[in-house]
């Protein structure tokens, strides 16, 4: 049974066919510039002889940097930003994306190793623990008014771009029209503030000692409600026009 599935880099050759490589747990696939039969050979001259090694588990895999000098990026491409960074040398990193792409930068290009995991198992239901139940440690409601403003600043790093600049206001206000039709750039900015002291970015202002404003606050909100899941890509149809019930 194989446990993972790696498609190397497109060329120009092989880009109609790109070729699989299916290990199973325990077995490990070198890739490089300069490898062994049986292992995965990249045709770049920026790419280390021996760059590095993929190992497959039950459940995930891990990654060993074989490189000197280059930190290699694995990303999640379903995670809106989400990655992990492999030193040069280290050797085993886990990674526990199911989706993952390897970035190795070669002379200038970034060459794409894609590796697919299995799909992950989770609980299913309630723990069965008795007494109170654990209170949540972000409080959102998905059909307020603040929800659909949180989807609209994280829009662009969901739909697959996770270095894309946060949309100006003007370019939020123009995306709530569907679903806000009265939506202005002060409520906006209303919205922004409330989801700061919501999501506690900042104290309550009846609370607050005076003291420095909070900059980036667009930037914190997205970074905060990308890396909890607050809001997903299926959360982005808040955003289209509203079928019988208003957002309030």
């Amino acid at each position: 049974m194989y446990s993972i599935i790696v498609v190397p880099p497109p060329t120009t050759e092989d880009e109609p066919t790109r070729t699989q490589y299916r290990l199973a747990p325990g077995e490990r696939l070198l890739f490089g510039r300069s490898v062994p039969e049986g292992g995965l050979r990249i045709g770049h001259d920026g790419v280390s002889r021996r760059a590095g090694e993929i190992a497959a588990h039950g459940t995930f895999w891990t990654l060993s940097n074989l490189c000197a000098h280059q930190t290699y990026v694995v990303e999640n491409p379903e995670g809106a930003g989400e990655h992990i960074k492999v030193a040069p040398g280290r050797l085993d990193a886990p990674v526990p994306f199911e989706f993952s792409r390897i970035v190795l930068p070669a002379a200038g290009d970034l060459l794409p190793v894609e590796v697919w995991a299995p799909r992950h198992d989770y609980l299913r239901g309630e723990d069965g623990a008795e007494g109170e139940p654990t209170a949540p440690a972000f409080s959102v409601d998905r059909t307020k008014r603040y929800f659909a403003v949180l989807a609209a600043l994280c829009e662009p790093r969901l739909r697959g771009a996770p270095h894309a600049p946060l949309p100006t206001m003007d370019q939020v206000v123009e995306r709530l029209r569907p679903c806000w039709p009265a939506a202005s750039r002060t409520s906006v900015q209303w919205n922004i503030d409330y989801l700061a002291v919501k999501l506690r970015l900042k104290p309550d202002p009846e609370t607050a000692e005076p003291g420095p404003r909070l900059n980036g606050k667009k930037e914190s909100l997205v970074s905060l409600a990308l890396r909890f899941d607050l809001v997903r890509e299926d959360d982005l149809v808040v955003l289209a026009a509203p079928s019988g019930r208003a957002l309030r």
